[in-house]
């Protein structure tokens, strides 16, 4: 007895001691195809030349290509895309319908083996005129005979983000475990528990106590990396009080050095660079203003929580923190990290080249901050930790909205707080004056007056919140607005006040 071959979802049938091939069950298909009746309301499905065409051409396609991700024998079913029925691959999987009848263009199949919004097969791309096969087939209006839709329903499994969550021990709330051990003496502190306890686990003893000289080397170079001076041993060792020992490390926490020794650890961790590698290896304007920061900020002991908002988002607070003495924007150069990485400096596919530079932001941010990496997530949900490709885009975009520019932060605080005061004075004065004009009959624009033969680009005058936002104050607090009063020099060095027609963004030159 001969089984039907367009029930078939594979390449051949399993018998004992044998394979039969593709070309056997093509030949008995062809035998059959008149004894199919055809399906209501589908134009060329039955033609007897189109499910030749099918058969000889179209179903080995995608039984040696397709079926092992695409089919429902398949092991793990990628995108939830089925193809071994016509009903499935109108249907589609997760990106749409995977072919429309009569229209191969428009078909997401032919786009994946022409290799333009998907790679199909992965592989490999199928040869030309495998390609023109499928492309003649569906312009057929995609014929296949009438069979049963595939016996087994395959459903693609959700990610379940919160019950990855709450399972894997990364995302556990932290709780104080101190271990017990046997030798209750030796401990003065819950981190001497914790070392007694993995001595006692593997059978040994703890070592002697250090001599004084010995410890003060090691505090040395643990906490700001260089050795003491024999006047700092000396002294340390004539000093015999309890708090001895604490008093050189407040001392030593004090030291600029530091910042300097710890520093170094935090840059690796932002992968910090003075240059960009690749072939020329051009350098990152102004590198060593983050460096000098990060130094700064391990000095000032700066909470982690303000350390990472600097990081993330410095250029956005409203209350950034200033320099204790200097008063400059210390907040906003917290934000270099992110453009430390590697830049190539000419890219052939400048859009690859930009996903890859968020890539590496991305990666470097998660590892630094998180503890884990997200770079996984950028083609599919991550297996092990709760992050799914949406959290991976949403982070990315964004980064699209952010863009990389210099900042005047010595001066942006001085140059705010005059523009505010100006501002403040210029509001009162320009009410006065408004209320003189009123009283001689003149009536300043209340909107931007239309210019002829002028193409205005950005109407300062109309901008809504958070679409304009500047940290220059070469404009005051903001552009000049329609009908606002303002200076203009005339021929030789006279003043006069002008009031404006529309908004612009430009600056009185006095």
């Amino acid at each position: 007895m001969f089984t039907n071959p367009s029930t078939m979802n594979h390449s051949y049938i399993n018998r004992p001691g044998k394979a039969l091939g593709l070309s056997f069950w093509a030949s008995i298909g062809f035998a059959l195809i008149q004894a199919i009746p055809p399906l209501n309301g589908q134009e060329n499905q039955t033609t007897a030349q189109g499910l030749e065409f099918f058969e000889k051409e179209i179903r080995p396609l995608f039984a040696e290509n397709c079926y092992k991700c695409h089919s429902v024998n398949s092991k793990r079913l990628e995108a939830g895309l089925l193809l071994d029925s016509r009903a499935t691959q109108l249907k589609g999987g997760d990106s749409g319908p995977a072919i429309v009848p009569g229209n191969a263009e428009k078909s997401l199949l032919v786009k994946a083996v022409r290799y333009e919004d998907f790679e199909m097969p992965p592989k490999g791309k199928l040869p030309a005129k495998d390609v023109a096969k499928l492309v003649k087939w569906i312009n057929m209006g995609a014929p296949w005979p009438e069979e049963p839709a595939p016996v087994a329903k395959v459903e693609r499994s959700r990610f379940d983000l919160e019950g990855r969550k709450n399972a894997f021990w990364l995302w556990q709330p932290l709780s104080s475990q101190t271990p017990k051990v046997k030798e209750q003496s030796w401990p003065k502190n819950e981190i001497d528990q914790h070392i007694l306890a993995g001595l006692e686990k593997e059978g040994l003893q703890p070592s002697k106590d250090a001599d004084r000289t010995a410890l003060l080397r090691r505090l040395y170079f643990d906490i700001i990396g260089l050795p003491p001076t024999p006047e700092q041993v000396q002294a340390f060792l004539k000093d015999q009080s309890p708090e001895a020992l604490n008093k050189v490390v407040d001392e030593l926490l004090k030291s600029p050095h530091f910042g300097e020794r710890w520093g170094r650890h935090w840059l690796d961790l932002v992968r910090y660079a003075e240059s960009r590698g690749h072939e020329f290896d051009n350098d990152a304007p102004n590198a060593f203003q983050y460096r000098d920061y990060v130094i700064r900020a391990l000095n000032a002991d700066v909470p982690y929580d303000q350390f990472i908002r600097e990081h993330i988002a410095g250029d956005l607070l409203k209350e950034p923190r200033l320099h204790p003495t200097e008063k400059f924007n210390e907040s906003v150069l917290g934000t270099g990290f992110w453009f430390l990485g590697e830049w190539v400096h000419s890219p052939v596919d400048i859009r690859k080249d930009e996903a890859d530079r968020f890539d590496n932001m991305l990666d470097v941010m998660s590892k630094t901050f998180l503890g884990v990496t997200v770079a996984c997530a950028r083609c599919h949900d991550h297996k092990f930790d709760a992050i799914s490709t949406a959290d991976y885009y949403a982070l990315s975009g964004f980064l699209q909205s952010s863009d990389y520019r210099q900042v005047r932060f010595e001066t942006m605080e001085h140059n705010g707080r005059i523009a505010k005061e100006l501002a403040a004075v210029d509001l009162k004065y320009r009410g006065q004056v408004e209320k003189l004009l009123a009283r001689g009959g003149i009536q300043l624009p209340a909107k931007p007056k239309a210019l002829i033969n002028e193409a205005i680009i950005v109407d300062y005058g109309n901008l809504s919140d958070g679409e304009f936002i500047q940290d220059g104050y070469i404009f005051g607090q903001s552009p000049l607005l329609p009908g606002q009063a303002f200076l203009k020099q005339n021929k030789g060095v006279s003043l006069s006040m002008q009031f404006a027609l529309h908004g612009a963004a430009t600056n009185d030159p006095v």
